[in-house]
């Protein structure tokens, strides 16, 4: 696989980019939730315990922060990763902190009701590059990543 410099690969004419990618994604999706459940009861400590009172509050910035900050250093969460995928941007080129940072955001509003979480995904499923609701707006896309 090569780098794309001009754009998301085209699924017609280079399919394996887009190869399985629903389902990797929400298995990356599992293992980002655990990821961050472990982070945050690490984190409790440090709030000397109160965050055990708003802990869904907690949950969420401290999976805000990881998915900001993973996305940003390399365009994947460590679920991603883990399942061979990254998010890249209209252009083809890796998230930027000002891209994750969106990226993140708009899977924040998506998550938080349902309506756009069920359409978010049932576009993963329908369209040709398997986009969520955030990168049908954002013109990002999933890809499988070079094993190289």
């Amino acid at each position: 696989m090569t780098t794309m410099t001009l754009g998301l690969p085209d699924p017609d004419t280079l399919p394996e980019f887009y190869a399985d990618i629903p389902s990797k994604r929400a298995l990356a999706w599992v293992v980002d939730v655990i990821a961050i459940c472990a982070f945050s009861l690490l984190l409790t400590p440090l709030t000397l315990f109160t965050s055990l009172f708003y802990f869904p509050v907690f949950y969420f910035c401290v999976g805000y922060a990881y998915r900001v900050a993973t996305l940003a250093r390399g365009s994947a969460t460590w679920g991603m990763r883990l399942m061979s995928i990254e998010i890249r941007d209209h252009r083809g080129a890796p998230l930027s902190l000002g891209t994750a940072f969106l990226h993140t955001t708009g899977y924040a509003f998506s998550i938080a009701m349902f309506p756009l979480q069920l359409i978010s995904a049932v576009t993963m499923l329908a369209t040709p590059r398997a986009q969520g609701l955030t990168d049908m707006v954002m013109g990002s896309a999933a890809i499988n990543r070079s094993v190289t």
